[in-house]
């Protein structure tokens, strides 16, 4: 049974060694893009301050 070659996370084509783990150029520098623009976020809870929960500390 042949194991399935890597694909490419954006668009599913096959894995370019060159851009890996992509296809091409154009899909590496769409998922740069996506980190530049914040399309990709790690979900944080907040203050209504603008720190986190784990920026804090305990004053007592």
């Amino acid at each position: 049974m042949p194991s399935k070659s890597p694909r490419c996370p954006l668009c599913g084509k096959p894995r370019d060694p060159e851009y890996k783990p992509f296809c091409s150029r154009g899909c590496r520098d769409r998922d740069l893009l996506n980190w530049f623009g914040e399309g990709y976020r790690v979900p944080v809870d907040q203050a209504p301050d603008g720190t986190a929960e784990d920026d804090r500390f305990d004053e007592g």
